[in-house]
């Protein structure tokens, strides 16, 4: 069973590096005069941010929902997520600059043990 997760995981990365390359492109041709080392980076960070936390959480329902719609639910719910962790984390007193490095590891962790955990039952 974990084996058939892990397989499904790996194709729909696959994808996800796909969608990055497409995604870069068309920043690419946005943003013509901008060097690509510059956009990459953008990219990159908006993947890291937004795409995979919320392709984790939504790995929940991956049984009942297809892909490119757990995709798109993803992102905006992790933006959600993100927005309000970091609105919190701010109150509490970590330093801005250190949410981007902490909250998305922590979301995709919940993300990979509410998965796991929906395995064990």
């Amino acid at each position: 069973m974990k084996k058939e997760v892990f397989e499904l995981i790996k194709k729909e990365l696959q994808y996800i590096g796909l969608i990055f390359l497409i995604v870069l492109i068309i920043f690419k041709i946005a943003f013509f005069k901008e060097e690509i080392s510059v956009l990459f980076g953008t990219v990159l960070s908006l993947l890291w941010t937004f795409v995979l936390p919320g392709y984790f959480i939504m790995l929940y329902w991956k049984e009942r929902i297809s892909f490119m719609e757990r995709f798109f639910i993803g992102i905006v719910l992790s933006a959600g997520i993100i927005g309000i962790l970091s609105y919190y984390s701010g109150i509490i007193g970590l330093n801005i600059k250190y949410h981007a490095i902490i909250l998305p590891p922590v979301l995709i962790l919940v993300g990979i043990a509410i998965n796991l955990r929906n395995h064990k039952t």
